[in-house]
């Protein structure tokens, strides 16, 4: 089959499914990446991102439905699927024993590059991505961060068009997770398209031009950032009531609006979409019922309120913090 022209998209999902057994991983997933674009695919743990990624770099093949990289299709064309994406998977997928600058060589050779391209294209990505001084050192002996810069390097030794970020930051402390960052940021500036999943809400927030959230296999919403925050609705005040006075003649005087009522930390939490008015007008209220506000706080809605709303679960993240 030939290639399919697209001048705007270089990613085209439609209806993708997948089933292992009686387990179905994929049940419809249609979505399209615009050239040069950020795209960050969302969904809590076992929602079917990384198949996804399996299915578009040809590891896996669909039960149904059909996709197209840059108009060449995923099941007759894999071919030059292969020859116009890079994959970066969850986990560093680099030699230890060797050094930085041979897991490079060893990649561009099984690209078929010549020896000229393998050596610049090694020398390019060592400088690109700061790893020159431990270019001579067998990967073993390298910090995650710089792990995960290689393996990235890795997938671009072809320069290929299309990236694919299989949650590229997990297990990154927070500098090199900025670093990280920076370098998707380049990337995607000098016109690659990328295609990242994460359980970062952050992450997504900073990086995407758009957004995709999946659950149990299926796409539940789509959009910029912004898009999807006001699907939230409204913002969130905090409100910390003094222990000389009532909590509960608070949440009277307040009725309608509260959401949540926390007593042990004595916060009333209140859904507004008025922001400062209304807070403005509540503080009066219990200014007059001589009732005591200690702290005070505005939320706006943030891609975790909208996780949360969507999915009914708190990102991996925040199911972390939460046991500890």
């Amino acid at each position: 089959m030939g290639k399919s022209v697209n001048s705007t998209n270089s990613i085209v999902v439609k209806d993708l499914h997948k089933s292992y057994k009686d387990l179905k991983v994929l049940d419809g997933v249609s979505f399209s990446v615009k050239k040069g674009d950020i795209l960050a695919l969302l969904g809590p743990n076992g929602a079917g991102k990384t198949t996804t990624v399996k299915i578009l770099s040809t590891l896996l093949h669909p039960d149904k439905g059909e996709a197209q990289i840059n108009g060449y299709d995923i099941k007759s064309d894999e071919a030059a699927v292969r020859s116009n994406i890079g994959l970066t998977g969850q986990y560093a997928a680099v030699d230890e024993y060797l050094t930085g600058e041979e897991n490079l060589k060893l990649i561009g050779r099984l690209y078929r590059l010549n020896k000229d391209d393998v050596n610049r294209r090694s020398k390019q990505l060592l400088e690109q991505f700061d790893l020159v001084e431990a270019s001579t050192r067998p990967v073993k002996t390298y910090s995650g961060g710089m792990r995960r810069r290689l393996d990235l390097a890795m997938s671009l030794i072809a320069s290929p068009p299309v990236i694919f970020l299989d949650e590229p930051t997990t297990g990154l402390d927070p500098r090199s997770r900025l670093t990280m960052w920076a370098m998707i940021e380049k990337l995607a500036s000098g016109g690659t398209t990328i295609l990242l999943t994460t359980q970062y809400m952050e992450e997504a927030d900073y990086l995407a031009d758009n957004i995709v959230v999946i659950d149990n296999g299926k796409v539940i919403a789509e959009g910029t950032s912004d898009t999807l925050k006001s699907k939230v609705g409204s913002d969130r005040l905090e409100l910390k009531i003094a222990k000389n006075s009532s909590l509960e003649k608070a949440e009277k005087i307040i009725d309608g609006k509260v959401l949540n009522v926390d007593k042990d930390d004595r916060i009333i939490s209140i859904a507004t979409k008025k922001g400062a008015g209304e807070l403005r007008r509540i503080l009066e209220q219990l200014e007059k019922a001589k009732i005591d506000v200690v702290d005070v706080s505005l939320h706006r809605p943030t891609l975790d309120d909208v996780f949360l709303s969507l999915t009914g679960k708190v990102t991996s993240e925040e199911e972390k913090e939460s046991k500890k």
